[in-house]
């Protein structure tokens, strides 16, 4: 592989890792659906598990214009990034771990939210965009219950 090319997928691998810096700044600058939007292809999806799955701009729009409603306050901490750029750099797969502190806003209860992000990407014209966004929780809990005695308020019997 020539240095240009090799230069190209180093170069990919950072950009993708600053798109994935704005997706966070964004969320937690309160959710704001249009600019979210502009990080994903068309048929973009994002897939949380039991938190939904959203396909094309439509659902991820009506997703994102929720989550002020749902999380009134939100802090994504993103670590461990591994990023691998196909040889001709169109393409990309990256892989984030989350914990992220937030507030439901119906309760104004604190919550901790663990889990990993494992995406697809694609550059088109130049930029990179989110083909899918897929996010596996590892927990999700209350502050007060910690993840130790109440692994996910998303599934309790």
């Amino acid at each position: 592989m020539s240095v240009e090319a090799r230069l190209r997928r180093v170069e990919a691998a950072e950009q993708i890792r600053l798109l994935k810096a704005r997706y966070c700044d964004l969320c937690d600058a309160g959710y704001p659906a249009d600019e979210l939007c502009n990080l994903f292809t068309e048929d973009g999806v994002w897939d949380g598990g039991e938190m939904g799955v959203f396909e094309g701009r439509d659902a991820l729009h009506r997703f994102f214009s929720r989550m002020p409603d749902i999380m009134s306050f939100a802090i994504h901490h993103v670590t461990n990034s591994a990023v691998e750029v196909n040889e001709d750099a169109t393409s990309a797969r990256g892989r984030w771990y989350l914990l992220q502190t937030a507030t439901v806003k119906k309760t104004n209860e604190a919550v901790w939210l663990a889990a990993r992000y494992d995406d697809d990407l694609v550059c088109a014209e130049g930029n990179w965009m989110f083909r899918r966004v897929n996010l596996k929780s590892r927990f999700y809990t209350t502050h007060e219950e910690g993840w130790a005695n109440l692994p996910h308020l998303l599934k309790q019997s």
